[in-house]
């Protein structure tokens, strides 16, 4: 049994919607489908859910939406026309799509929410409609009827525990049912959306809800790449691939799967595959919770930019009680996030967003440190990249972060920070952001080629 989820590209077209139809018609065990909205035909289109956006922001400004409202309308029925899905369908979404223009907005904390779901909701009644017509016993079926309820916090909505056991009522449905990604109810009947890569996330919901065997995440690509295809031409890409490990590289800059998806599933034990609807024979990348192969130490390298560090050194810094948690004290006064803290026995480096950062902010930030740490050396430096190496066979083979730093050293790329955990699944390298090219590519030759 298997939960497949199709996203914005797999479903921009009736050429694309074709596809994903002989997909689902080629395998009987795919008899839950999670969609996403429709995405862009070519790259100067415009994606349903940015003209949804605009839709929002024209209501705002009270301005009349029925032209959008008629554009976002034709990219459905474009998509439909060359199935002749029933007319009733089609006038359903319309008139979803014209309610939009009667929603208050004003004290709706829902709104916005409510206007981008509409997007996944009218495309699931869509592709329902289309598999009806090519002779699939197909149904429609909407969160709220499915069960997904979740916490009521619009734009980062969480799904509740107690879903889990509606979803699993759907379990021995003879219908393949087709269900809307992005969005879940709350317990008032509220429309909520998940964060970013919401439909992913919805389709690892579903999959652990129903206890599959397998969830089946379809995108425009051949499975993961070991690096970005803009640093390297033609990566390989990966064949398996560890939750732990995939979450890193997520967290790192990998945006073929969003790291909040990917717990649901990981926490029910269901493994993942990531295929490409425009090559379906081709095998993808598997997520699982552990590798079988662990010839090659490293799996993938990623980096992320936008990164700033606060490099404080004091002579035995090491003997004073309590010194990292008075320099977090004044993070926390100022609001201010970290993501890593490595250490030395006389220094400590933090490493934050810098879009938390201003001029001002920076300032009183730094006199407030050199204030209350007195610090023998204090400076701040911007436009770092995080490059990170990751791999569970890491823990497995010795000398692999002496690699990667003879390696960055050989192309007189200066390391600013370098942290590896214990868990021995990653390496980060902290670099100025100029030299990011040209480290991705001396690392990924020193262990994929």
């Amino acid at each position: 049994m298997k939960v497949a989820k199709f996203g914005g590209s797999s479903l921009a077209s009736s050429r694309q919607v074709k596809k994903v139809v002989n997909i689902i018609k080629a395998d009987s065990e795919r008899r839950f489908i999670v969609v996403s909205a429709p995405g862009k035909r070519s790259s100067d289109d415009i994606k349903v859910t940015d003209l949804l956006v605009e839709l929002y922001h024209t209501r705002l400004e009270n301005r009349d939406v029925s032209a959008l409202i008629e554009t976002i309308f034709e990219r459905y029925q474009e998509i439909g026309a060359p199935f002749h899905v029933d007319e009733a369908i089609l006038n359903q979404i319309r008139q979803d799509l014209q309610s939009l223009a009667d929603i208050p907005y004003e004290n709706n904390p829902h709104f916005y929410d409510t206007v981008l779901a509409s997007g996944e909701d009218n495309n699931a009644k869509l592709i329902a409609g289309i598999l009806q017509a090519e002779g699939e016993n197909a149904r429609y079926v909407n969160p709220q009827e499915l069960g997904m309820l979740v916490t009521d916090e619009p734009q980062n909505a969480r799904i509740l525990s107690k879903s889990y056991t509606s979803i699993y009522q759907w379990r021995e449905s003879e219908e393949t049912l087709v269900i809307p990604g992005f969005f879940g109810y709350t317990e008032a009947g509220e429309v909520c959306t998940f964060s970013r890569g919401g439909s992913d996330i919805s389709g690892a919901i579903v999959a652990a809800g129903l206890k599959v065997d397998l969830y089946e995440n379809f995108t425009d690509v051949d499975g993961i790449f070991v690096a970005h295809p803009g640093y390297i031409h033609h990566p390989e890409s990966m064949a398996e691939v560890t939750y732990r490990e995939m979450r890193e590289l997520a967290y790192a800059g990998f945006t073929v799967f969003h790291e909040e998806a990917l717990m649901p599933s990981y926490r029910a034990k269901i493994p993942v595959v990531i295929k490409n609807t425009n090559n379906p024979s081709h095998p993808g990348t598997i997520i699982k919770n552990e590798r079988s192969n662990h010839d090659n130490p490293v799996v993938g390298i990623a980096s992320d930019e936008g990164f700033s560090m606060i490099y404080i050194s004091k002579y035995l810094m090491n003997r004073e009680v309590g010194f990292t948690l008075r320099v977090l004290k004044i993070l926390r006064d100022f609001n201010l996030n970290y993501e890593h803290m490595p250490s030395g026995i006389d220094d400590i480096s933090i490493i934050l967003r810098a879009n938390q950062l201003n001029p001002e902010l920076e300032e009183e930030l730094l006199r407030k440190i050199a204030y209350e740490i007195d610090p023998d050396e204090l400076r701040i430096t911007h436009d770092l990249t995080m490059v990170v190496v990751v791999g569970e066979g890491m823990k497995h083979r010795v000398g692999t972060t002496a690699e990667s730093t003879a390696a960055l050293a050989r192309k007189s790329i200066n390391i600013e920070m370098i942290n590896q955990g214990s868990s021995e699944v990653s390496i980060m390298f902290g670099i100025h952001k100029e030299r990011e090219q040209d480290a991705i590519r001396t690392l990924y030759y020193t262990f994929f080629e």
